[in-house]
């Protein structure tokens, strides 16, 4: 099934970007720790990171994808090209602009993205400093998103999916150069890698823009103007900025509130991290690809192949989502502490991280949920209604982080964006069914009790190997032994997913591999 074989090319390669992720992760831990400059990085980092997000991942796949599929079913590639130049003229104008007033303001935008810092100056000079570096990422990452979707459009998945670990490779160049400089000034460190994040965003427009051109996607560039075909695409995005943003609105409102106590911001930002891995390899690569089939298949007028689609997305994210969500509460310290803990990063660190880890982990589901039921409002041109329910979502977030914060500390900020993922999900699940837009097919519930089944015999082994291995998971053991022990944890916790989800129906394996290669 091609749809299967899409959900795999995304789903790989962003492993691959995860896996860099993590190596770059692992070297910020050991070079920043959770001193000031890693808080103040981490705030800078998210300031591109959450107006990429908005501006142009968010609001602009959902927005763009299904009128450049419409045009290039209707009218063919030419008028398509044409389609997607005045996209690019328009949304360059636009962040150009965006990013010149943000330099200008960044004082007052740090200032509202994280208010705990204006207790310590030298922390909030750094973080606007590192922030004004890193801005520009925003406008590259734009670009990078209208390639992006045409070249998801055209089925071309792997070249947009790769075009991301280009951040991590430099990153981690930048990371390696200044460990072997044997540098100790980590304000230089965090300078040396806010440039990075900059310079990592012009390389992946040229990789995305090349691969555009190989299959005669060459965009133009015109003078911006506001035609009906622009109107139609900002009157769907604008909504699109909030639906398509929120889960990164989200995090930056738990980073305000986390900045109220010390060494709460790098936490949460490693336990995300964490979180991210599977939600980005699941979560990310179905939504990628099931918008543009959604988008082919409501034009074709095959609402029997849409519903199937939606039910296979379903299906495919909770076969890997239930296991990694239950492995990532279970495992959740020896992860971090294998992980991490070595150099500048502490035990407490270690505590205080896994337990955010654990909370985080409950949403997971959630999460990937939402990538799999935006699509379906996303290509029949409504923006309006998950923006609706992203703001409900958001507004719960607020008050329960707060209020949990307050009462539990810092692991509340986790359990309250669990909580508010799960409000999303019902909302866009309740309006769905009403609308007769999605349905359960007999063969999603009968696999879905399977997955069940299985993600329940794997926690089984997992909470026993856990406590099993727990004295090899000890940085006093050594590197090696440590890697050994999370290995096998891992290697046995899949095997065990893997035989039982074949036993109790959850998946046919051979089937899934046949129709990801065929």
């Amino acid at each position: 099934m091609r749809l299967y074989r899409g959900f795999a090319t995304v789903g790989s390669i962003t492993i691959l970007s995860r896996v860099l992720g993590f190596v770059r992760d692992v070297l910020i831990a050991a070079v920043l720790g959770t001193s000031h400059v890693a808080d103040a990085f981490f705030v800078a980092f998210r300031v591109p990171s959450m107006f990429r997000r908005l501006f142009a991942e968010g609001a602009f796949d959902s927005a763009f994808i299904p009128l450049f599929a419409k045009r290039l079913q209707a009218e063919g590639p030419e008028a398509a090209r044409a389609f997607a130049g005045q996209a690019l003229a328009g949304l360059s104008v636009l962040l150009v602009a965006f990013t010149v007033l943000a330099q200008i303001g960044m004082p007052w935008l740090m200032l509202l993205l994280a208010p705990g810092f204006t207790s310590d100056p030298e922390k909030f000079a750094l973080a606007v400093m590192l922030a004004r570096i890193a801005l520009p990422y925003l406008v590259f990452m734009s670009l990078v998103a209208l390639y992006t979707g045409v070249l998801n459009a055209f089925g071309r998945f792997a070249i947009a999916a790769f075009a991301p670990t280009l951040l991590n490779v430099v990153l981690i160049a930048v990371l390696l150069a200044f460990v072997a400089s044997g540098s100790a000034d980590q304000s230089a460190a965090g300078v040396a890698l806010a440039w990075g994040i900059a310079a990592s965003g012009a390389l992946q427009v040229l990789v995305v823009a090349a691969a555009a051109a190989r299959i005669g996607m060459r965009l133009p560039w015109k003078r911006p103007r506001l035609t009906p075909e622009m109107r139609r695409l900002a009157a769907l995005a604008a909504p699109g900025i909030i639906a398509g943003g929120m889960a990164q609105l989200t995090v930056v409102i738990s980073t305000i509130i986390a900045t109220l106590q010390d060494r709460v911001v790098s936490w949460l930002y490693y336990a995300d991290r964490l979180f991210q891995l599977p939600l980005g390899v699941i979560g990310v690569a179905i939504g990628v690809v099931l918008l543009p089939a959604l988008s082919h298949q409501l034009r074709s007028g095959d609402h029997d192949a849409v519903l199937t689609s939606e039910n296979r997305a379903l299906e495919f994210g909770l076969l890997l989502t239930m296991p990694a969500a239950i492995a990532l509460f279970l495992a959740a310290e020896p992860i971090v502490r294998v992980l991490f803990q070595r150099g500048a990063f502490t035990s407490i660190d270690t505590n205080a991280t896994a337990a955010m880890l654990a909370a985080l982990s409950l949403g997971l589901p959630a999460y990937v949920l939402i990538k799999v039921l935006h699509p379906s409002f996303f290509a029949r041109e409504d923006t309006k209604t998950p923006m609706i329910f992203a703001g409900i979502s958001m507004a719960a977030n607020i008050v329960l982080s707060l209020t949990l914060f307050t009462a539990i500390g810092a692991t509340g900020i986790a359990i309250a964006t669990t909580l508010s993922g799960w409000i999303n999900v019902a909302l866009l699940v309740a309006t769905l069914r009403r609308r007769e837009g999605f349905r359960l097919d007999r063969t999603f519930r009968r696999r879905c009790v399977g997955i069940l089944a299985a993600s329940v015999v794997m926690g089984a082994v997992v909470f026993a190997l856990v406590h099993f291995l727990e004295p090899w998971f000890d940085p006093a053991r050594g590197l090696f032994a440590q890697v050994a022990a999370m290995s096998t944890l891992v290697v046995i916790g899949l095997l065990a997913y893997l035989g039982a989800a074949h036993l109790f129906g959850a998946a046919r394996f051979r089937e899934l591999i046949t129709d990801t290669t065929t």
